[in-house]
């Protein structure tokens, strides 16, 4: 048995002509959903001191701002599958109060869809907007792309006008309603009635705005019976009308109560799972390809992902912005999202799109009260990710020590992924320890050409794995700026201790 602290050696080989895939900027999306306070209290909140004359408030703008959100996911979830759209609109004194009944909690439509919009243009993201395919018609979709994204001289574009903005928002992505396989679903269907209501949906919304990409519900997660049957069935039933097909999944160490049981070694190696997620639902996309004699490709569009698993009750007891599922996040939990990051660059070539849920208070990197936030411990991973990996992804050739996992077997302790922007020269690496206990010196070449420079280094890290962030100390655990190590000849080498995540950038002169 390897003593506590001991170190051991590893190495990474990274050549920018050898790529995987060009890096979908929209993999950096975020999800926002009128669930718990993510909405109410989170991104809107006039009543704070702190709101501007919007109701947003600045703070957790900047917060916001910080993470590069390029797309974001809204009204839902499963809150979307009851929701109608027309209450969000208007007058906000004439907007109806209703029952949300997929978190049992008031929804007061005072934030609706041209709050959104103007939220999302504050951020400079992508709007994504989800329409209803429980209790919602496919006529209420084709009506809301009118009003979304037709030019005035119609019913409800001339109604967006009234409501305050003449020119079409142009949305261009839109999820044909959400996670339909599940019993728990609003208006839940099974893969046949769902792929064929999807189909309707998209040919009217299509014939509203020939412009715009549609997304089709894959499985929620990787438990649910009817994977990947679902997928296969609902991919070849809509396939020439989809441009997207979305997974779910969340991800927890939900023993960790119980000493005996206790498995951080199998949940620091999740992105296993994540790899394997990505590929079976790409293989289930070339599948459908094939037998539909397809020329087109559908991207895989990940847009429900997340640590979650303590706070899982979700019943609001018919109150406005009820506090639930606010997840406190840990030092694993944010070594596992940045090994998910790392998934999807190296799944590159087939994941497009990707929306951490979600973005405030409701599992969530972000927590607010009326006077302030904090940042959790996934804010810092999100962050780096999303500023620091563009261009290409890099193929990654890592040789390092494996560790036995009770759920995966032998397991390299150390993930890697790397990136390398062309236009720009810049690169980044992101390398994450997984081990608990044992430090690895990293030997990092550069095989074809070697940069100019390391520009800067990171690292988070600590010794106790369920360290977490609060109000009382924010910075509990957080990202420190480290010194860049020494480059000789296309060469670094660098010790990251046990449970940590290092990013390193560098500079090439030239693409």
């Amino acid at each position: 048995m390897t003593t506590a602290h001991s170190t051991r050696t590893a190495t990474v080989a990274l050549n920018t002509q050898r790529i995987v895939s060009d890096i979908s900027p929209l993999i950096f999306g975020g999800f926002a959903e009128h669930m718990g306070r993510c909405i109410y209290e989170g991104i809107y909140d006039p009543k704070s001191p702190l709101a501007d004359e919007r109701g947003f408030r600045p703070d957790v703008m900047q917060a916001l701002k910080a993470l590069n959100y390029r797309i974001m996911r809204y009204p839902g979830g499963n809150f979307v599958s009851g929701y109608r759209w027309t209450d969000g609109i208007g007058p906000k004194a004439d907007r109806p109060r209703r029952r949300a009944l997929a978190w049992r909690s008031i929804e007061t439509n005072q934030f609706g869809p041209h709050e959104f919009m103007e939220f999302a243009e504050e951020l400079k993201t992508e709007p994504m907007w989800a329409v209803n395919l429980g209790t919602g018609s496919i006529q209420d979709a084709a009506d809301l792309v009118e009003y979304m994204n037709l030019p005035t001289g119609t019913h409800f574009s001339d109604l967006r006008a009234k409501n305050g903005h003449k020119d079409p928002y142009g949305v261009k992505y839109w999820c044909l309603g959400n996670e339909m396989d599940g019993p728990w679903q609003i208006g839940h269907l099974d893969a046949v009635a769902y792929a064929d209501k999807a189909v309707e949906a998209a040919k009217l919304m299509r014939w509203m705005d020939p412009t715009i990409k549609t997304i089709a519900c894959g499985s929620s997660n990787t438990a649910m019976p009817t994977f990947p049957e679902w997928d296969r069935v609902v991919l070849e039933r809509t396939y020439d009308h989809i441009d997207y097909f979305s997974m779910h999944y969340y991800v927890g160490n939900p023993n960790m109560n119980s000493k005996e049981a206790v498995d951080t070694d199998s949940y620091l190696a999740s992105s296993v799972h994540f790899d394997e997620h990505a590929e079976t639902v790409a293989a289930a996309i070339r599948l459908a390809k094939a037998h539909t004699r397809s020329r087109k490709d559908v991207g895989l569009c990940w847009d429900e992902w997340n640590v979650w698993y303590r706070e899982v009750g979700g019943d609001g007891n018919w109150e406005e912005a009820p506090h639930i599922l606010e997840e406190v996040y840990t030092l694993e939990d944010a070594l596992v999202v940045a090994q998910w990051l790392s998934t999807f660059l190296r799944k590159a070539d087939i994941v497009r799109i990707a929306c951490i849920a979600q973005i405030v208070n409701v599992i969530a990197p972000i927590m607010t009260r009326a006077d302030g936030l904090f940042l959790q411990t996934i804010y810092h991973p999100l962050m780096m990710f999303s500023q620091h990996a563009a261009g290409n992804s890099l193929d990654v050739l890592v040789r390092a020590p494996t560790h036995e996992t009770r759920k995966f077997g032998e397991v390299s302790l150390l993930d890697v992924t790397a990136s390398h922007d062309p236009a720009t020269g810049k690169g980044a690496a992101f390398l994450v320890n997984r081990s608990q206990t044992e430090a690895l010196e990293v030997t990092v070449k550069w095989e074809d050409v070697a940069p100019d420079a390391l520009t800067q280094a990171w690292q988070m890290t600590g010794r106790d794995p369920m360290a977490t962030n609060s109000f009382e100390q924010p910075e509990a655990v957080t990202i420190h700026t480290i010194n860049p190590p020494a480059l000789n000849a296309g060469t670094v080498t660098l010790t990251l201790p046990p449970l940590s995540f290092t990013v390193l950038t560098s500079q090439h002169t030239s693409g």
